[in-house]
């Protein structure tokens, strides 16, 4: 199951997944599972729906152009944390026992920006900081249970939310920024590993223009 599933990192995850023989859900907006990840009691009601659960990777997220921290409002602040933070938590809290039944995997899909400062706006930076620190404190909890957490933590991708920047990058950076494929191998190299082993953390950046 993979939330943000419709489009930029979510679809490619999807299309890795299923690449591997995996049986996956794409939830989201866009994806063919409609799904809201700010409502609680949908999220609980689809997941209640699937037998089981190996896999859960949280991929849903957004950003306002208007991030500046003098512009940034309590309503954006508040649709910000909702979908990138508290969506996640719904999902994981809704399929925690069939993970552990299963034996599964959670991934998030955080963000460089959760751990360094950048131009993507102090709304968007505690939202991936809260992910991080999620997947950090559910792990720590959950491995007794045989349920692994990791986060991926990618620099700047060329994805959809590009276009939310306040000034769009221009198309030689946007040919230098990750693609959504390298994330998805990513998250695949990590989910392929054998139980024993376990990738808590992975930071994955675009050679050209992070370091």
């Amino acid at each position: 199951m993979v939330t943000g599933g419709g489009s930029g990192i979510g679809k490619a995850i999807v299309e890795g997944l299923r690449a591997a023989g995996v049986t996956c859900h794409a939830v989201g907006r866009r994806g063919p599972v409609k799904v809201d990840v700010t409502d609680q009691p949908a999220v609980k009601a689809f997941v209640d729906t699937l037998e089981r659960i190996d896999i859960l990777v949280c991929a849903a997220g957004d950003n306002v152009p208007r991030r500046r921290f003098e512009e940034i409002t309590p309503e954006a602040w508040d649709h910000l944390l909702a979908v990138n933070l508290s969506g996640a938590f719904y999902f994981i809290n809704a399929a925690l026992a069939k993970l552990r039944a299963a034996q599964g995997d959670v991934l998030l899909i955080a963000s460089v920006s959760g751990q360094w400062p950048d131009p993507s706006g102090a709304a968007y930076q505690a939202s991936k900081a809260g992910m991080i620190a999620l997947a950090r404190g559910a792990g720590l909890e959950e491995h007794l249970n045989g349920v692994r957490f990791s986060v991926i933590n990618p620099g700047a991708t060329n994805t959809p939310i590009m276009l939310k920047r306040p000034v769009r990058p221009p198309p030689e950076m946007l040919a230098q920024m990750l693609l959504p494929e390298d994330v998805a191998e990513a998250c695949l190299a990590v989910l392929s590993l054998p139980r024993r082993a376990h990738i808590p953390e992975l930071t994955i950046l675009p050679t050209a223009l992070q370091a």
